[in-house]
C-alpha cells in the first residue's frame, strides 16, 4: 500500500503484483526510447525460492498513459523457469540505453541481457 504522507488517506497501488515476484528495480523508459517501448515502466521480478510453483522470474512491462500507470502488467521477458520447476535465471536490474534497448541483469545466470526493438519481420 502506497501512503501519501501529510494526508490523512492511504492510496491503493497502481498495480497489484502477485506476492513472492519480489520485485527488484522498475526502469522507466524515457520517451525518447524506440517506438515499442515508449513511456513505459518496466520490472525486474527476482522470484522467491520459498513457492512450490515458481513466480515472479521475469521482467514485466507496465504500460503507462498520460503518466500514470493503467494498473495493467505484461509478461516482457520471460523464460527464466524450465517446466519442471528449475530456475536458471533471477532477473535483478533493468536500464535503458541511450538508443531506447534495455539491459537486464541476471544473478541467476551471471548474465547481462541486451533487449531491443528489431522491427516487425
Amino acid at each position: 500500500m502506497l501512503f501519501c504522507f501529510g494526508r490523512a488517506r492511504a492510496q491503493s497501488p497502481s498495480n497489484n503484483i502477485g506476492s513472492h515476484a519480489a520485485g527488484a528495480e522498475v526502469e522507466f523508459v524515457a520517451a525518447s526510447a524506440s517506438v515499442c517501448l515508449q513511456c513505459d515502466g518496466f520490472a525486474a521480478e527476482h522470484g522467491s525460492w520459498n513457492r512450490a510453483k515458481r513466480g515472479g522470474y521475469e521482467v514485466i512491462r507496465l504500460p503507462m498513459k498520460n503518466g500514470h500507470a493503467t494498473g495493467e502488467y505484461e509478461d516482457f521477458l520471460t523464460g527464466f523457469t524450465l517446466p519442471d520447476g528449475t530456475v536458471w535465471g533471477r532477473p535483478v536490474g533493468v536500464a535503458q540505453a541511450k538508443d531506447g534497448s534495455l539491459f537486464v541483469s541476471d544473478d541467476g545466470s551471471r548474465s547481462i541481457w541486451h533487449v531491443s526493438y528489431m522491427g516487425k519481420r
